[in-house]
């Protein structure tokens, strides 16, 4: 097991924002992870920071990384995959294996654990479509079980939201097709998102709002500008107002500033309030936190 004492997040989020961790851990298995918990039971568990907002002045907390949680294994036409697989990786395992129903994860920078905490999704595919069960964790339940249906998947959002559960693995459960097919399908979906969003090679954490019901978070910020607008280091993404670019040695604040006149444009012209697909980490900063309130980011502890 890894642990770093007073590290310098800004290294792994994919923002490549965030200030020095007071405490950070590397867990490799499943009991590693637990006697880390169990010794750190305010620790925050984090996978691939790729769509996690490190403040730029730190956390004095601990956090719990599970990338090395990352074990990978077939059987017929079921996959299990630990936490810290990344989403890339194992579309590409599936396809190799002849099985369809992961092609929408080719290109994602996030990590299994963090793709059925947020059910992510893409091209009309989603991880509700194909997960059979989760092993989760929880300070009172211990490592679960639960089926597809009890996670309780609804758009971007699962049990993990509601309740402290940790993913530590998914199994998924795919379907036997053509290696022509599947390729075919990935060929689509890398297309789009090379079409439409930013390279992985640009800091960025994805999309920073959720669609809103029956719309779409693109749509609506550019229909108000957004593409035009920069603060401190970040500016808008020239092809998808949804997207946030770091320039160069971008802070928190100047993030979350951008999203709050984003979300308060679109809020001013529709009526309509944007949620943060994006989650903060921090709280060192009083404006930062007040901004997090306004702009209802959650799901991520913010230190008091």
């Amino acid at each position: 097991m890894l642990a770093e004492n007073d590290f310098d997040i800004s290294k792994l989020t994919s923002f490549k924002i965030g200030g020095k961790v007071k405490n950070l851990y590397f867990p490799e298995t499943l009991a590693e992870f637990v006697e880390i918990l169990e010794a750190e039971p305010e620790a925050v568990v984090v996978g691939n920071l790729s769509n996690i907002l490190v403040s730029s002045k730190g956390y004095d907390g601990a956090l719990i990384c599970t990338k090395r949680i990352d074990e990978i294994s077939v059987e017929g036409n079921i996959i299990n995959a630990g936490a810290g697989v990344r989403g890339t990786k194992l579309s590409k395992l599936a396809a190799a294996e002849g099985l369809s129903g992961l092609e929408f994860m080719i290109a994602f920078p996030g990590s299994v654990g963090g793709e059925v905490y947020m059910n992510a999704g893409a091209h009309g595919q989603m991880i509700a479509d194909v997960l059979k069960s989760a092993l989760l964790y929880s300070p009172e339940d211990g490592i679960v079980k639960f089926s597809n249906k009890e996670m309780e998947f609804s758009y971007r959002t699962s049990i993990c939201q509601k309740k402290p559960y940790i993913v530590l693995s998914a199994e998924f459960e795919l379907k036997p097709d053509t290696a022509e097919n599947i390729q075919e399908k990935m060929n689509e979906n890398l297309t789009f998102r090379q079409n439409k969003q930013p390279s992985l090679t640009l800091p960025n954490c994805g999309s920073v709002f959720k669609n809103p019901e029956g719309d779409s978070a693109g749509r609506l910020l550019e229909s108000i500008g957004a593409k035009e607008m920069k603060e401190g280091g970040v500016h808008v993404f020239e092809k998808h107002a949804n997207f946030i670019i770091n320039d160069n040695n971008a802070t928190s604040m100047d993030v979350l500033r951008l999203m709050d006149r984003m979300s308060s444009a679109v809020e001013n012209k529709y009526g309509i309030k944007l949620l943060p697909e994006v989650r903060y980490l921090g709280g060192n900063d009083e404006e930062e936190v007040n901004l997090c309130r306004k702009l209802q980011i959650g799901s991520i502890k913010i230190q008091k």
